[in-house]
């Protein structure tokens, strides 16, 4: 069987599948590798399978690492507005055979996992300020 390019697989999914942009995917496989060194111990060598919610949460650290307050603006641009559509574009990888998954896997894991208001623009308020408090201002 032929190894799966990311790139072919991009350019399948995108014709069948226009929700999310391209950079979505991109940056999806890039948290998923951070996700990867963020969980493995330097000792273990090997990668091992990440969770949904593993998954989530690295996509949140790599999206503040890399975008900073622009984060949400950014995944929004994209066509991510919660934690439902990183599960969309997955099991868009997973349909391809670019990511793998287990039995257990589903894209249901990626429900309700943060509220994007909380998790990319919390980190970036003056002390003291949530959410609540800044909306009502």
């Amino acid at each position: 069987m032929k190894k799966v390019n990311f790139n072919e697989a991009l350019a399948q999914i995108l014709e069948k599948d226009s929700r999310y942009d391209e950079s979505a995917y991109v940056f999806l496989r890039e948290a998923l590798d951070f996700t990867i060194k963020m969980l493995s111990k330097p000792a273990e060598g090997r990668a091992r399978h990440v969770s949904g919610g593993e998954l989530l949460e690295g996509i949140r650290q790599y999206a503040i690492k890399e975008y900073g307050p622009m984060a949400k603006t950014v995944l929004n641009r994209w066509g991510v507005q919660r934690c439902e559509d990183f599960g969309e574009i997955v099991f868009n990888l997973v349909g391809t055979g670019i990511l793998g998954k287990t039995d257990e896997d589903r894209k249901e894991d990626f429900a309700g996992g943060y509220d994007f208001e909380r998790a990319f623009r919390e980190p970036f308020r003056p002390a003291g300020k949530t959410v609540e408090t800044s909306q009502a201002e």
